[in-house]
């Protein structure tokens, strides 16, 4: 195999697609390089075009919670497959997933499939929207809902500061009724409902922020953020495409209601781990708010391929194996044991270095205590990231490719993985 594969088809990519890439991350633009083209994976390892193997950490930016090739999923997919790719009708599976879904989330009594997160997150604001009768959203900076034009926004550090637009080809009145918080910050979100509170038709929050790399959001924050909604009648949505099915078994949202008495936000968006891999997504809400939705209340949301037959059997495959007694237990503690050992490796090579992690998704960080928001995720130290990174790559350990993004174990790595991965973090961070 040549050993420069990797760039002959970086090289051949970039003629015919945007940047080579069909995602941006996975340019590596930010730690710069050449990126791998993955042949193919089993287990926790992928495999580039050169053959060489990588202990992989981003499992499909969060979905391969199993590993890859999970025998039972790879049966039920093929199975699935041999009955048909599509339909344009309904099925019982597509039953089954939303039943399945809605016995592990208790916030949920309805759902609609759909095809990915972007898709889920938009739904689920129109439907916010279309309850309320109301136009603005709220949105914490560093946070990511997808690539709906008004989502795609961030604010600056004045109090309650409206977005502009982060990408071209978004007009600035798209985005007019989006304000841009900082993320953590009870202040910000009081002044917001003091001076809009009537026109405040959502306020979306991913719980744990996975595209600033892993900041949680703190219990007080979300409690007041529950209150506040409740007070002004907006809708709460929590955006889980990462964290659900992934942090606990149901979701962020059980994590803080063991915290918060009687907690449960207003509208539940997933993706990621109920596809299993596949493209499949969801939001769900109370019946009340469901029965809104097309063909039965205003609200209009369709797809051509939403609910589809293979990405539903994909889907519920993973969903029954994580269900199994003691899983999350085991990938938490896991999890813990990779994150605990990075701290140290950084400790003992005296590097700033501190991480935290909840289930199978965790994050580290170049600074001296965790950040709160998005600006201190920028203040950590992101040129030790990037040579860390490349450090990491070259001696087969694959990282997400930025700063800004989380990462995650899955069921299928073993301790001697876990072992690997800190023998190569302390001779990584041996090298600078």
């Amino acid at each position: 195999m040549s050993n420069d594969r990797n760039a002959e088809l970086f090289e051949r990519a970039q003629r015919v697609i945007p940047g080579g890439v069909n995602s941006p991350v996975r340019a590596f633009r930010a730690v710069g390089g050449t990126p791998r083209f993955i042949a193919r994976a089993q287990g926790p390892y992928m495999f580039d075009a050169e053959g060489r193997r990588y202990i992989d950490y981003i499992g499909s930016w969060g979905p391969m919670i199993l590993g890859h090739g999970h025998p039972a999923v790879l049966e039920a997919v093929q199975r699935a497959a041999t009955e048909g790719f599509s339909f344009g009708a309904p099925t019982e599976r597509e039953i089954e997933l939303a039943e399945e879904i809605a016995s592990l989330v208790p916030s949920i009594e309805q759902v609609r499939l759909v095809s990915s997160g972007t898709e889920a997150a938009m739904s689920a604001i129109r439907l916010a929207r279309g309850a309320t009768g109301r136009p603005m959203l709220v949105k914490f900076e560093g946070c990511y809902h997808g690539h709906a034009d008004a989502l795609l926004v961030k604010g600056g550090s004045g109090m309650a500061t409206f977005g502009h637009p982060t990408s071209a080809g978004v007009p600035p009145e798209v985005v007019q009724h989006t304000l841009v918080l900082e993320y953590n910050n009870v202040e910000q979100i009081e002044e917001a409902f003091r001076l809009h509170g009537a026109q405040i038709a959502c306020v979306i929050l991913e719980p744990i922020a996975g595209n600033m790399n892993f900041v949680r959001a703190q219990v007080p924050f979300v409690k007041r953020l529950r209150e506040l909604c409740t007070q002004h009648g907006a809708l709460l949505a929590f955006d889980e495409v990462m964290t659900g099915f992934r942090v606990a078994l149901g979701g962020a949202q059980s994590l803080y209601a063991q915290l918060i008495p009687g907690f449960a936000p207003d509208i539940s968006v997933f993706g990621k781990v109920i596809g299993g891999g596949m493209p499949l997504a969801a939001f769900g809400a109370s019946r009340a708010v469901m029965g809104l939705l097309a063909p039965l209340g205003p609200v209009y949301q369709a797809g051509t391929l939403s609910g589809n037959p293979v990405a539903t059997a994909c889907g519920l495959a993973t969903l029954h194996e994580i269900r199994r007694p003691g899983f999350f237990e085991a990938l938490a503690s896991r999890t813990r044991t990779l994150a605990d050992g990075l701290a140290a490796a950084g400790r003992d090579a005296g590097v700033p270095l501190v991480t935290d992690c909840e289930g199978g998704m965790f994050g580290f960080f170049f600074g001296s205590e965790l950040p709160q928001h998005y600006n201190a995720v920028l203040a950590t130290d992101k040129e030790r990231f990037n040579r860390f990174f490349h450090a990491m790559l070259d001696r087969g350990v694959y990282l997400a490719p930025a700063l800004y993004e989380a990462g995650f174990v899955s069921a299928a790595h073993t301790a001697e993985d876990i072992d690997a991965t800190l023998l190569a973090a302390r001779a990584a961070l041996a090298c600078g």
